[in-house]
C-alpha cells in the first residue's frame, strides 16, 4: 500500500516525467484531416494532407503557437474517407470527440456534409473547406473558410480561350458529383450565352475508374471541338491520353481541380496535351528565394502541387488566427479572427492570399496556363474580386508574386 507521503511523492514524480517528456494534451491543438487516401484519388487527397502536415511541423518546429502567453503544439489526425459524405461525417464527429477544432477537406460533396453538423451548439468546429464551387458559400455557414476562389472565373477565362481559337462546339465529360455538376451547370450557361454549343454532356467518374473508352466514344461522336474534362490530376490524365488514342485532335478545357503541372508531369511532357487551358500549378515562380517546392520534394520525394501550396499556406492562415483570436477552443472567436491573418504574401507563402469574402472565400489570384500544338505557355493572374480598376491596381501592386508573371483584372461584363 501506498501511504499519503508516498503518495504525494509519486504524483509529483508522474507530473515531473510528463513535463520531461513534452506537452501534454492540455498543450496541443488538434487538427483534422478527412479526404481521400486510397482510391484513384488518393494521390489528390494525399497532396493535401501533405501540405498541412508540412506546415504543422514548421510551425512546431518555430516555436508552436503562441495564445496569452503559452506556447501550444498542433497535432494533425487523418482519416481517409474516399470522398464519400457519410464517411466524412463520421471522420469529423471522431476529430471532435478528440478535441479537434478544425477539419480540413478537399471535396465539395464531403466539405458541405460535414457544413451541415459542424455548427451544431456544444460541437462546433471550424471546416477549411478545398473547393471552388460557388454554391458553397451560399450554404452561410458562420464556421466555414473556403481555400481557394470560385471556378466561375476558370470558366469565364477558359470559354474566352476557346472562342478565340473559333471553337464553338464543346463537348462535356466531367467528374461526377455535386462539384462536376455545378461546373458543368456553370460552364454550359457562359458557353451559351457566347453563343456556343454543347454537343454532349456525359459525367465520368474521376474517382473509381480509369477507362473512359464508353464515354468517349459517346462523346467524340458529336464531333466537338473542344472537350471540357478534369477531375482529380491523376485520372484527368489518364482522360486525355484515351481521347487523343481514339484520334480526337482538339482543344482541352481541364476543369480546375485537374492540375496542369501534375497532368504534365503524369502524361511524361505536354505532346499529347495538344492544345489546352488549366490551371497553373506550384510551378509557377511566386518569387526568387521562396523555396517551398524544394522543401515539400524534400519531405515527401515528389514534386509540389497547387493542393500542397494552398493548404500549407491556410494551415499558418489558421495559426495566425488562432493567436489574433486569444483563444485555442473557442472556434466562433478564431473564425471571427481569422481576417487579421492577412495578407499573406509570397515572400513567406507559396500562394499569397489577400482576405476573405464576407462569405468567407478566400481571396486568392486565378493562375491558368496554357499548352499551344504541345508547348507550354507562361502562367497568367486573375485577380477577379476587384469591383473597379482603382481596387485592382491596389492589390496588383501591393502582389510580391514574381513581376514576370502577367497580372489581369477579371471582368465578365
Amino acid at each position: 500500500m501506498i501511504r499519503y507521503g508516498q503518495s504525494t511523492l509519486f504524483m509529483a514524480l508522474i507530473i515531473a516525467l510528463c513535463a520531461w517528456h513534452g506537452p501534454t494534451a492540455a498543450d496541443e491543438i488538434r487538427i483534422g484531416f478527412s479526404g481521400p487516401l486510397s482510391g484513384v484519388a488518393a494521390e489528390y487527397g494525399q497532396d493535401v494532407v501533405n501540405g498541412i502536415e508540412l506546415a504543422v511541423k514548421e510551425i512546431n518546429a518555430g516555436g508552436g503557437i503562441t495564445v496569452a502567453g503559452k506556447r501550444y503544439t498542433v497535432l494533425l489526425e487523418r482519416l481517409d474517407d474516399r470522398a464519400d459524405p457519410t464517411q466524412a461525417v463520421n471522420n469529423a464527429r471522431r476529430f471532435k470527440s478528440n478535441g479537434a477544432i478544425a477539419v480540413f477537406n478537399a471535396v465539395f460533396g464531403t466539405s458541405a456534409a460535414m457544413m451541415r453538423i459542424n455548427e451544431e451548439p456544444g460541437h462546433e468546429f471550424l471546416v477549411l473547406a478545398f473547393t471552388s464551387t460557388p454554391r458553397i458559400t451560399d450554404m452561410g455557414n458562420k464556421l466555414t473558410v473556403v481555400v481557394p476562389g470560385p471556378f466561375s472565373s476558370m470558366a469565364h477565362i477558359s470559354a474566352d480561350w476557346a472562342f478565340e481559337r473559333g471553337w464553338k462546339k464543346c463537348a462535356m465529360a466531367v467528374t461526377v458529383g455535386p462539384y462536376g455538376d455545378e461546373w458543368r451547370k456553370v460552364f454550359r450557361e457562359i458557353w451559351e450565352n457566347r453563343g456556343g454549343t454543347i454537343t454532349s454532356d456525359r459525367p465520368a467518374n474521376y474517382y473509381t475508374e480509369t477507362d473512359y473508352s464508353a464515354v468517349l466514344a459517346a462523346t467524340l461522336a458529336t464531333k466537338p471541338d473542344v472537350m471540357l474534362i478534369g477531375g482529380p490530376s491523376s485520372t484527368t490524365a489518364l482522360m486525355i491520353e484515351q481521347a487523343r488514342g481514339m484520334g480526337f485532335r482538339g482543344g482541352f478545357i481541364m476543369i480546375d481541380q485537374a492540375k496542369l503541372d501534375y497532368v504534365r508531369e503524369v502524361l511524361q511532357g505536354t505532346r499529347v496535351m495538344g492544345n489546352l487551358i488549366g490551371a497553373a500549378g506550384a510551378a509557377i515562380p511566386p518569387r526568387e528565394g521562396q523555396d517551398f517546392a524544394q522543401r515539400y520534394r524534400k519531405a515527401y520525394g515528389r514534386a509540389a502541387t497547387a493542393e500542397s501550396a494552398f493548404n500549407f499556406t491556410f494551415m499558418h492562415a489558421l495559426a495566425r488566427a488562432i493567436e489574433a483570436a486569444g483563444t485555442v477552443n473557442d472556434v466562433h472567436r478564431i473564425r471571427e479572427a481569422f481576417p487579421q491573418a492577412f495578407p499573406m504574401y509570397a515572400t513567406e507563402f507559396p500562394m499569397e492570399a489577400y482576405g476573405l469574402t464576407e462569405e468567407g472565400r478566400a481571396l486568392v489570384t486565378t493562375a491558368t496556363q496554357t499548352i499551344t500544338e504541345g508547348e507550354l505557355d507562361p502562367p497568367e493572374l486573375y485577380f477577379w474580386w476587384p469591383k473597379t480598376r482603382e481596387a485592382f491596381e491596389a492589390v496588383e501592386k501591393s502582389s510580391r508574386i514574381d513581376r514576370s508573371i502577367p497580372r489581369r483584372w477579371l471582368t465578365t461584363d
